[in-house]
């Protein structure tokens, strides 16, 4: 355990220093985020710090499979599926990748992750096992490049896409700890100690932004994460779908309505709920200490009741997030701005 602690404190020091070298590299090479009318921001500001999460998480993973604490098969899902998202959020924060691209090189990166973690293990919905067998392979692989994606669309505001990945990993390393899968505390804790480290200076006000390498490598890493857990338990994943909720769900509204209304899905926007309620606060502040309330005084709760009461997961999936769409709802999820 005191390795352990170690390891997560060394994790969130190279984080700190990485984002400190890469905010100093942005601004020699005018790599700014200059505010436009579709922006949630009103300052330029450097882009791009994701990346250290990135470094400091990917150069442990082997360590931590050298020290027995990580399987092989996890170890090269997440070293190829996250390490090839990040460099092609990379290419794309430094000039400009065709959405089609991105999405087949998105798709790559998840059928590579799935081809180690061996797709998506039995799912129990409402006390039946459903065994998708090959669909499953496809559902995942969707799974994934969606979790990716709408971690992007999600990182629009200072703060918000650190706090929920930190609240999300330590929320999950608590319920392990709690119903005994311990063994399976290495990776999230990592991730969060890497997020840490960078959260420093994405903080609102924040001093960097993270950037497409960073906010898509977190997304593919946590699904990454929830489908490692569910090989263990079919309990776990409904866990990782509850406490992912404030994202899921922000993001899953605004898609449907934008979709309803025929607008060009991948194209920039800020019609999230989370960029309504900024903009009404007038702050940032506000809505990502919001998050971190709502991820650790509903959603970690309702979580725990499906790993330590044994709550049917996909029960509480829908008492979590009624509440969430509720929410988007009334900041707008999804609507024109002027409307």
């Amino acid at each position: 355990m005191t390795f352990l602690l170690w390891s997560m404190f060394a994790i969130a020091f190279i984080s700190l220093f990485l984002t400190w070298i890469l905010r100093r590299y942005a601004l020699s090479r005018s790599l700014i985020d200059v505010p436009n009318a579709r922006s949630s921001h009103s300052v330029p500001t450097p882009r791009g710090g994701g990346v250290a999460i990135v470094l400091s998480f990917l150069m442990t993973v082997p360590l931590f499979w050298g020290a027995g604490e990580l399987s092989m098969d996890f170890m090269f899902a997440v070293l190829g599926a996250g390490g090839g998202v990040a460099i092609l959020g990379f290419l794309d924060d430094h000039g400009h990748i065709a959405a089609r691209w991105r999405l087949l090189g998105h798709f790559c990166a998840a059928m590579w992750a799935l081809f180690w973690l061996g797709g998506l293990p039995a799912i129990d919905v409402a006390g039946i096992v459903v065994n998708l067998r090959w669909a499953g392979h496809i559902v995942a692989a969707f799974y994934l490049v969606w979790m990716l994606n709408l971690y992007n669309f999600m990182d629009g505001i200072d703060g918000i896409a650190s706090v929920e990945a930190i609240c999300v990993c330590l929320g999950a390393c608590f319920l392990y700890w709690l119903s005994g899968f311990d063994s399976l505390m290495v990776a999230p804790m990592a991730l969060a100690a890497a997020v840490t480290g960078f959260l420093y200076w994405n903080f609102p006000p924040a001093r960097i932004f993270m950037g497409d390498a960073g906010s898509g490598f977190l997304g593919i890493t946590l699904g990454l994460l929830s489908l490692q857990a569910a090989w263990f338990s079919p309990k776990l994943f409904w866990v990782w779908l509850i406490l992912l909720g404030v994202f899921i769900v922000d993001a899953t509204c605004t898609l449907i309505r934008r979709l309803l209304r025929g607008d060009r899905v991948y194209e920039a926007h800020r019609s999230h709920a989370y960029q309504f309620a900024s903009r009404r606060y007038g702050r940032h502040l506000p809505v990502t200490l919001a998050v971190v309330a709502i991820n650790l005084l509903w959603l970690l709760p309702v979580a725990a009741c499906v790993a330590l009461l044994d709550l049917d997961g996909a029960l509480a999936l829908v008492v979590a997030y009624v509440p969430l769409v509720i929410v988007a709802i009334k900041f707008h999820a999804g609507k024109l701005e002027d409307s």
